[in-house]
Order: C-alpha cells, then structure tokens, then sequence
C-alpha cells in the first residue's frame, strides 16, 4: 500500500500523466464540467474536502509555471484568494465566463467539496528541466 502523497488512483494516475503545458482543473462543488471533459468527483459533503487541502497536496506532486483563476474571487473570495496568490507562482485572471470556455480544454476537473466562491484553478504543468 502506497505510504505518503496522493492515495486517490485515479487522481495519482493524472498527475503521473501529466506533461509540460498540460492543464487540470481543481474546482468547487458547483463547477460546470463540460461533457467531454474527465471529472474526478472527491466531494463528501458540503466543504469536504476543501478546496485549498486539494490544492495544497496537487501541488505537493506537480511543477506548476501558471494558474488561471476567474477575477470575480478578488471580489468574492478574499481569504480564498491570498491563500492562492501565496501558493502559485504565476496566476492569471479572466473572467468566469472565459474560465469555464478554459475548462473545455483541460486533462481532467477534479471536484471538491467545496462551497465558496469562485474556488477554481487551473493549473498548467510545468516542465521540471
């Protein structure tokens, strides 16, 4: 049995996966997921798991050189977005109509627990040489 990291398969199996520029989605409980697109749903309840533990473990395991959040979280979701803006390296902002147009091309969305605003990311692989 696998000891530390990611101990969800099908989200270890992704981030294993992934290479240089490829996007995934880590998003909150009310995030569209467009027909095509693969969702990895780890939702238990209201709030569980959050979002940011999600994150925080994604970013454990993968070289982010982007992130891309929708800008109404400035607005909505300031807590939210300080904790973003001191975990990634480089965030863009677009709006959340563009984010979920965005979320059309992405490897997978995984769906959180979470019930607050805007708390979307995504996140584009970086290359680790």
């Amino acid at each position: 049995m696998k000891k530390r990291g990611i101990l969800n398969s099908e989200i270890a199996k992704v981030v294993d996966d992934l290479r240089h520029t490829d996007r995934i989605i880590i998003g909150d409980c009310g995030l569209p997921v467009p027909d095509h697109i693969k969702e990895i749903d780890i939702s238990l309840k209201q709030g569980t798991p959050s979002f940011y533990s999600v994150l925080e473990l994604i970013l454990a395991e993968v070289a982010v050189e982007k992130a891309i959040v929708a800008s109404e979280i400035k607005e909505n979701n300031t807590e939210l977005h300080e904790k973003i803006k001191g975990a990634l390296p480089s965030i863009a902002y677009v709006s959340h109509e563009e984010f979920k147009q965005l979320s059309n091309d992405v490897k997978v969305i995984i769906r959180t627990g979470e019930d607050t605003p805007y708390a979307n990311v995504i996140l584009q692989s970086a290359v680790i040489f």
